[in-house]
């Protein structure tokens, strides 16, 4: 017998248009459905969660997917065929992401027949996915409804109580509050909770990025999708040695910011930082320290534990991904980490730390994200150097601070949460708006 479709779905129509995509509030009704507890994930997890090395151009519409073909393949090894239905965002721009790609070469060598439908958005992840396993007779056998939350992160409501919590903590605010109490630095306190493996972890982590970037600065032609983007790494790397010092240092950290995102672009191998879309800043900033500061691999491993923890907690109280809450979610949260790695690696103490990972935060609010044809190209690729550039400029401001300021960390992640579920659907990941609409006639 066809089994039913799981009915946790709960899926609503919508309808793509400007006024239907958002309604307006009270700023009390606003806030109250933004500090609503998530779905997901319920604990603070490691942050492994956070770095994962796998392959672009999008963790949520590449990586996740993939990772969810594979475990029902598992399941299902002598199902005929399989049907996957992509909802929401999948759907939307899963054409230029390579959703499909990666779910068939996931199933191989069982086949698989892609159903989009862009027009329903799950309510618990705009990523739904739909997976189901086919006899010869074209008998569903087998069917999960899985999502893709982002990072390459999967959960639905049966999944999610099974995350484990590594963390005791999930605010900024409770864990400094710890660490000055006993003592500590903030990647003491990753150690703590994660354990010393971590460092091998990290160190694993960190060769695969300075290895993404070596291969960048030495690509050069066209990338894949249709929009005839040249790389633009290697000439700029050539070109910042005969600037001076001062602006070849800048222009070293775009060189090497484009060069990891153009390997992701080009479905590459990349580490989720804390995305595939945004895995192009902190990498940037770290090797410009190293080459530049020469700063210590410990050191440099340090810095990646703080901003691991400080993704996690966005990852926790707000989101990650870009078709929930926008690029703020993505790119912010890269130039957060990057912010606070340099931070730390400059001798910032915790409260600077803390201020230098708020205003990164605050000064990406409301960015959206609507990609040109659905590609990880424009403005990512770019928005992945400026991010990083700006990261930088952030350092140097708290630097100059004492550590207090009035907006804490834990308030303007959950002001980004707000912001991003007010943002319009159309500038989460859907291609209905904003740079999305443009076509390469029009550009």
């Amino acid at each position: 017998m066809s089994q039913k479709p799981d009915n946790t779905f709960f899926i609503k129509q919508t309808t793509p248009s400007r006024t239907s995509s958002i309604s307006r509030t009270s700023r009390t009704s606003r806030a109250s459905r933004a500090s609503r507890k998530k779905n997901y994930p319920p604990t603070m997890e490691s942050i492994t969660k956070i770095y994962k090395d796998g392959f672009g151009p999008s963790s949520s519409h590449t990586m996740g997917p993939h990772k969810a073909a594979s475990m029902f393949k598992e399941k299902n090894p002598h199902a005929a065929k399989f049907r996957v239905t992509l909802y929401g965002s999948l759907a939307a721009t899963g054409k230029g992401h390579l959703t499909d790609q990666a779910i068939i070469a996931a199933s191989s060598p069982i086949p698989v027949e892609i159903v989009w439908r862009p027009d329903i958005v799950p309510q618990f992840h705009t990523n739904g996915m739909l997976y189901e396993a086919l006899d010869p007779d074209g008998n569903v056998t087998d069917n999960w409804t899985i999502y893709s939350i982002g990072g390459g992160n999967l959960a639905n409501e049966q999944t999610q109580s099974d995350n484990k919590e590594v963390y005791q903590f999930s605010h900024i605010s409770e864990v400094l509050d710890y660490i000055e109490k006993e003592g500590l630095n903030y990647w003491e306190y990753v150690e703590q909770c994660e354990g010393k493996e971590i460092w091998d972890y990290l160190a694993r982590m960190w060769q695969i990025m300075q290895d993404t970037i070596e291969e960048g600065l030495h690509t050069d032609g066209v990338i894949q999708g249709g929009l005839k983007l040249r790389s633009k790494a290697r000439q700029y790397f050539v070109r910042a040695s005969s600037f001076k010092p001062s602006l070849q240092s800048r222009a070293l950290v775009i060189a090497y910011a484009l060069a990891t995102s153009e390997r992701n672009a080009t479905g590459g191998h990349i580490v989720t930082a804390p995305t595939c879309g945004s895995a192009g800043v902190l990498p940037a900033v770290l090797y410009h320290l190293k080459k530049n500061h020469l700063f210590s691999e410990k050191s440099i491993l340090k810095a990646m534990a703080t901003a691991g923890l400080f993704a996690n907690v966005i990852k926790t109280q707000a989101s990650i991904s870009g078709a929930e809450v926008g690029c703020q979610g993505e790119v912010g949260s890269a130039c957060v980490m990057a912010a606070v790695a340099a931070n730390q690696l400059f001798g910032g103490s915790p409260q600077q730390i803390e201020y230098a990972a708020e205003m990164a935060m605050e000064h990406n609010l409301g960015l959206t994200c609507d990609p040109m044809c659905g590609l990880v190209q424009i403005p990512c690729i770019e928005r992945n150097a400026m991010a990083a550039l700006r990261a930088l400029d952030i350092n140097i401001y708290a630097m100059m601070s004492d550590g207090k300021h009035l907006i804490s960390f834990d308030k303007v992640v959950r002001t980004m949460n707000l912001t991003g579920k007010d943002l319009p659907s159309l500038y989460k990941e859907t291609a209905q708006g904003g740079l999305a609409l443009l076509t390469e006639e029009e550009n």
